[in-house]
């Protein structure tokens, strides 16, 4: 299950754009779990996250 830590996301969007299917921002800025997928793409979006807000 792919987590987002919401004290650490600094909104940057980084993991929306590298993996639109999972990923996504919210209206608070800050980025958001939109479908629990086994995508390819969450290795590389957790990879790209600069504060490490992403886990799986």
């Amino acid at each position: 299950m792919v987590k987002i830590d919401k004290k650490k996301c600094i909104g940057c969007g980084l993991c929306a754009s590298v993996c639109g299917e999972v990923f996504e921002m919210a209206d608070n800025g800050k980025a958001r779990v939109k479908a629990q997928k086994n995508a390819s793409c969450i290795k590389e979006a957790i990879d790209s996250c600069p504060v490490d807000a992403i886990s799986k």
